[in-house]
C-alpha cells in the first residue's frame, strides 16, 4: 500500500515530465507555473488511492490523475479570470502576471494536455473513463456557468446553491475516485460508492472554501480573504444571509453589497458582521461536517478491509480541519 505522500511525490515527478513545443515557449511557460506553485495534489492522490484499495499496480492510474490535475488547474487559471483574482497559492495568478489573453490560451492548452494524459488509460478501461471524463469536464464548466448566472439573480436557494457547487467543485473529486475504482477493476457498485464518497466530500471542501474566503487566515490560505464579499459572489454564507434575515438587518446587507458601496474593507467587515449575528459560519461547518459523515458512509460501504481505505480515509479526515 502507498501513502499519501508518496503519491503526491509521484504525482508531482510525472507532472514534470510533462513536455510542450520548443516553438511556442510563451505558451507553455504559464502551464508550468500553474502546476508547479503548489496545491495539495488531492484529486490526484485520491485517485491513486483508490485505485490502490483494489490494486497494488497503480502505475496504470498515474497519468490519467496527471491529467485530471491539469483539468483542474486549467479551470483554475479561467476562474481567476472570471472572478479578477489576483492571488493563487500565494503567487500571482496567470493573469495577472502575463495578462489575460495569455492566460486563456495557455489555459486552452491545458485542457488538451488533460484530455492527451486521460489517454493513457490502460485498453481495458479507457472508454469508461474517457467518457466519465468528458461528462465531468461538462459538468464543471455548467457550474461554472451557474455560478456566473447567480452572481446576477436577486436570490439564490440553498438548493441552487449546493446543486452549483456540486458541479463545479464536487463532481471532479468524485470523478478522480471512480477513475481510479475503475483502473484498479473495482466493482461497478464499489466505483459508485467512491462516486458518492468523493461527491459528498467535494460539497463539504466547497463550503469550507467559502468559510475560508471570509474567516481564513491570507497566508494559510493562499488567497485575499474577503474577495467573495468584495464581489458579491453567492457563497452559502451569503445565500444562507439573505434566507435569514430581515427589516433593517436586511436592508443593511442590501446597502453593502449594492453599487453605492465603495470601500471594500468596509464592505467585507460589515457583511462579516452580519454572518456573525446571524451565526452564518456555524451553520455552513455544521453543513460541511454532515457532508463529510455522508462521505465516510458511504466510504465504510466500500467492499474492502479497514486498512486498505487507511488512507483515504485519513487525508479526507485531514480537510475537516482546514477551517479551524
Amino acid at each position: 500500500m502507498f501513502t499519501s505522500e508518496y503519491l503526491r511525490e509521484l504525482t508531482n515527478k510525472a507532472i514534470a515530465s510533462l513536455g510542450g513545443t520548443p516553438e511556442a515557449e510563451r505558451l507553455f511557460e504559464p502551464v508550468r507555473y500553474i502546476l508547479s506553485i503548489g496545491g495539495k495534489r488531492l484529486r490526484p492522490v485520491m485517485c491513486l488511492l483508490s485505485c490502490n484499495i483494489f490494486s497494488d499496480k497503480i502505475d496504470e492510474a498515474v497519468m490519467p490523475a496527471v491529467g485530471i490535475e491539469v483539468f483542474h488547474n486549467f479551470t483554475l487559471i479561467h476562474d481567476d479570470i472570471i472572478d479578477k483574482d489576483e492571488v493563487r497559492r500565494g503567487s500571482p495568478t496567470v493573469h495577472a502576471k502575463w495578462g489575460p489573453d495569455q492566460a486563456v490560451l495557455s489555459g486552452d492548452v491545458m485542457a488538451f494536455i488533460a484530455m492527451e494524459c486521460i489517454g493513457q488509460a490502460p485498453e481495458r478501461a479507457l472508454p469508461k473513463v474517457l467518457k466519465l471524463f468528458n461528462r465531468t469536464a461538462i459538468e464543471v464548466c455548467t457550474g461554472q456557468q451557474l455560478d456566473l448566472d447567480f452572481e446576477k439573480k436577486g436570490v439564490v436557494s440553498e438548493a441552487e446553491y449546493l446543486r452549483m457547487i456540486e458541479l463545479k467543485t464536487a463532481v471532479l473529486i468524485a470523478a478522480s475516485l471512480k477513475t481510479g475504482a475503475i483502473i484498479g477493476d473495482a466493482s461497478e457498485k464499489d466505483q459508485d460508492l467512491l462516486y458518492e464518497f468523493g461527491r459528498c466530500l467535494g460539497i463539504a471542501f466547497q463550503i469550507q472554501d467559502d468559510v475560508l474566503d471570509t474567516y481564513g487566515d491570507t497566508k494559510l490560505f493562499g488567497k485575499k480573504t474577503g474577495s467573495d464579499i468584495v464581489a458579491n459572489k453567492k457563497t452559502y454564507l451569503l445565500v444562507k444571509a439573505f434566507e435569514m434575515a430581515g427589516g433593517s438587518m436586511l436592508t443593511r446587507l442590501r446597502e453593502l453589497l449594492g453599487p453605492g458601496s465603495s470601500d471594500p474593507e468596509a464592505k467585507v467587515r460589515g457583511v462579516r458582521d452580519i454572518y456573525d449575528e446571524l451565526e452564518i459560519r456555524l451553520q455552513a461547518e455544521n453543513l460541511a461536517y454532515d457532508y463529510f459523515n455522508r462521505a465516510f458512509q458511504a466510504l465504510d460501504q466500500v467492499s474492502a478491509n479497514g486498512e486498505r481505505k487507511s488512507e483515504l480515509k485519513q487525508l479526507s479526515v485531514n480537510l475537516i480541519g482546514r477551517v479551524k
